[in-house]
């Protein structure tokens, strides 16, 4: 690839919901020559004094648990930290591994190796539900048996009904909620210049941010134009396959999506991208 042919926003400004991540996305943008508008639209709040953690665990240490799926990464550690509240870590850690433990993807690992768990399966990317039932359907059929499923940010409905479905009896253990950013000027900029058709490309890296960036721009009265500048204006790029079907369940259109659902992924795939999209982006800065 000659040099006139490397992947680049060209000075086209970016949009990015980001918020742990927010520096690094940024930096990224940057790297291929775009202008990073950083709008953090969500932030993690553990659940306070977690009575789910807690019944979770001692119904683990009591035998009650023949599978505990985990989700993600920052939930296995918020979980382990509201069980250590009242039970020692070697006494739950010792129940939980004589489960089977199953992870949706990679991020769970080293939690669970900081506890010194054992993990029986990981699901395949691109890490959604649907690659979770299809390997427990191959190697650990669900039928009679008791799930405890680790839950993130909102609750997950569909694998908590296609374990059902197939005759799991099912315990939630919800352990964070996303909530909107104490400072939401950033993200009502961010809409209001997305609805002016001032952005270029807009990169949503979790499905929660689809749901707050609507949120708060039906607040702001901007929906519409919302709306309208991502189909017309806006280049949007998704991060894997459960922030594309957000949204596309809310009628927003995903242009560009990376074969693998990882942010540095998406950045390339969409600097490399943008310009086939065919979209009438705003010029350059």
């Amino acid at each position: 690839m000659s040099t006139t042919d490397a992947p680049s926003f060209a000075g086209l400004r970016v949009a990015t919901f980001e918020s742990r991540m927010a520096g690094p996305i940024a930096e990224l943008i940057t790297k291929y020559g775009g202008v990073p508008v950083t709008a953090p639209a969500l932030r993690e709040v553990p659940i306070e004094d977690n009575p789910e953690a807690l019944a979770f665990a001692e119904r683990l240490i009591a035998g009650a648990f023949d599978v505990v799926l985990f989700l993600t990464g920052v939930g296995t550690r918020y979980l382990a930290q509201a069980i250590e509240t009242r039970i020692p870590r070697a006494t739950w850690t010792a129940a939980l591994n004589q489960a089977k433990v199953v992870v949706r993807g990679p991020k769970p690992l080293a939690p669970l190796r900081e506890l010194k768990a054992r993990v029986d399966l990981q699901a395949p990317e691109p890490n959604t539900w649907h690659e979770v039932m299809t390997l427990l359907d191959a190697q650990l059929p669900v039928a009679g048996l008791r799930v405890a499923v680790q839950e993130y940010g909102k609750p997950n409905p569909e694998l908590i009904e296609a374990l059902e479905r197939r005759g799991a009896s099912v315990t939630r253990v919800p352990v964070y909620r996303w909530v909107l950013p104490e400072e939401i000027g950033p993200l009502r900029r961010a809409i209001a210049a997305v609805a002016a058709g001032e952005i270029g490309a807009a990169l949503f890296t979790s499905a929660q941010q689809v749901e707050h960036l609507l949120q708060v721009a039906a607040e702001e009265g901007r929906e519409a134009d919302l709306r309208a500048a991502l189909g017309r204006a806006t280049v949007v790029g998704s991060v894997g396959p459960t922030t594309s079907e957000t949204l596309r369940e809310h009628g927003l259109p995903v242009d560009i999506e990376p074969e693998h659902p990882k942010m540095g992924h998406l950045v390339a795939a969409v600097a490399a991208g943008w310009r086939a999209v065919g979209k009438a982006v705003p010029p350059a800065l």
